[in-house]
């Protein structure tokens, strides 16, 4: 396999500045599938440990993030009351690149506009490492829970729940 030159992202700028060991893995984007499980297969790894960045506004403090494995849910109960609030909901698509920067499918909790309130899923804090997007379709980064944390100013939390209720 050739080495490809992979361009820095804001999140990757941020990571580096923050001294936090990470690793770029680019992935091929099907357009018509940007789910966590595609993303999981092209890199062959557990889908549990690829984790989806999901934006939400509570009721009362506004918006925050939340980050969840791929194989989860966001539960909206759960992340309201992580974020102080009775209700939350999705913020709408077309909300998402003007109040972050990303596109859907490349968001990043890494580097946004603003920093907003984030909670990832405790589930984390299973692993040595997991996957976020470093702020583009197509490129993840691997990075620990404790750091990501860290540089993303965030808690861990029980918020997410699996599809099927198991």
């Amino acid at each position: 396999m050739s080495q490809q030159k992979i361009n820095k992202t804001n999140a990757a700028r941020l990571l580096d500045k923050a001294g936090v060991a990470y690793r770029l893995i680019p992935y091929t984007v099907d357009p018509d599938d940007l789910a966590a499980a595609h993303v999981a297969e092209e890199l062959g790894e557990d889908i549990r440990r690829v984790f989806k960045t999901i934006v939400l506004h509570g009721e009362r403090t506004g918006h925050f993030v939340c980050v969840v494995p791929g194989n989860r849910e966001v539960d909206l109960k759960k992340a309201a009351k992580a974020a102080g609030d009775k209700k939350a909901e999705l913020i709408a698509m077309k909300e998402l690149l003007p109040l972050t920067g990303y596109i859907r499918g490349g968001c990043s909790p890494i580097g946004m506009k603003k920093h907003f309130p984030t909670f990832i899923d405790a589930t984390a804090t299973g692993f040595d490492t997991i996957y976020v997007s470093a702020g583009v379709r197509g490129l993840q980064a691997e990075i620990s829970p404790a750091d990501l944390a860290a540089v993303a100013r965030a808690s861990f939390q029980d918020i997410s729940t699996s599809p099927d209720n198991e």
